[in-house]
């Protein structure tokens, strides 16, 4: 920092918000407590296990990488590893084993985020990134599911005990909607609930940490997509409602898209973030080998956030528009 003639000079940022990591990270963290609470009334005590193991291994990872690297551990405080540990035991099954979720972990926090350097320069979600690992290394185990318990005795009873998506697909059973909207369904852990896991979500977009735009392009580009393959045969597809209440849509657009690293930056990126994950999503559900397809979705649009970042910028401060 030099002054010169009453000016001061001195490099960005220029400017604060009274936002910061740990404000945000933590903000994310209380808001998936309603979708935590009903995952252990549905799936049982020891989920609550699996949650606090989730977190220790990621912030255990996170600070023995930072001592070799000779980085500063006390990052951990930050709140970043505990999201992660959080949003990884969420989207995987019930009867996942605890050193599943240790090796997870590990991926997660070593391979989908410090391999990189760390928190902000990561391509990936470190939270997909070890589901994807474990997808990989354990294909039974992570298509496993399990029946949730009957926490609200006015829900009808299942019509399968495979995940919606799957027993509508394959079985040609479709799942009441009003047992997905409450989460009382076979799925990932904390990743059933449309209703509990949008009283968080809501808080966040009112906070303006979940950006509404990657809400409406990513929600909206299912409706559309769905809508019209519903429309040409509603024997063979789902209507789109059927597809925002199932498997991981709604956690997805929530909690995973609001990741503010491997995501754009500018509201036009986000929107084409936004459709191009909606996009892939329909494809793999209505055409893939899996029944659903929101995972692989979102880390296929992070290998080209940079790309987008790149070519849909804002115009630089100062400069004139071109004609």
């Amino acid at each position: 920092m030099s002054t010169n003639e009453g000016f001061v000079l001195q490099s960005a940022p220029h400017a604060h918000g009274r936002s910061s990591i740990p404000f945000i990270m933590h903000a994310v963290n209380l808001s998936l407590i309603p979708a935590i609470v009903i995952s252990i009334l549905y799936f049982g005590w020891h989920i609550l296990g699996l949650y606090v193991l989730g977190v220790a291994s990621c912030v255990l990872t996170e600070a023995v990488t930072k001592v070799i690297r000779k980085k500063d551990w006390r990052t951990i405080f930050d709140g970043s590893a505990i999201v992660t540990g959080l949003l990884l035991v969420m989207i995987l099954p019930p009867s996942i084993t605890p050193i599943m979720v240790i090796l997870g972990s590990v991926v997660s926090i070593f391979i989908g985020k410090e391999v990189f350097g760390g928190l902000g320069q990561n391509v990936f979600n470190p939270a997909l990134v070890g589901r994807a690992f474990l997808s990989a290394a354990y294909p039974v185990a992570l298509t496993t599911w399990t029946e949730p318990n009957r926490v609200f005795a006015f829900l009808p009873d299942a019509a399968s005990s495979a995940t919606p998506l799957a027993g509508a697909r394959f079985e040609g059973q479709a799942e009441s909607m009003l047992r997905m909207f409450f989460g009382q369904t076979s799925g990932s852990i904390g990743a059933t609930s449309v209703l509990f896991i949008m009283i968080g979500g809501l808080v966040l977009t009112f906070m303006g940490i979940v950006k509404w735009r990657m809400l409406v392009s990513f929600f909206g580009t299912i409706v559309v997509t769905t809508g019209i393959f519903w429309l040409i045969d509603p024997t063979i597809y789902q209507d789109p409602l059927y597809h925002l209440l199932a498997g991981g849509v709604a956690f997805a657009g929530f909690y995973m898209m609001s990741d503010m690293v491997t995501t754009p930056y500018t509201n036009r990126g986000i929107v084409i973030f936004g459709v191009g994950a909606g996009l892939i999503t329909v494809v793999i559900r209505l055409f893939g080998g899996f029944p659903e397809g929101v995972m692989f979705a979102i880390l296929l649009m992070n290998s080209v956030t940079p790309i987008i970042n790149r070519y849909v910028n804002n115009r630089v401060f100062g400069a004139e528009a071109r004609t």
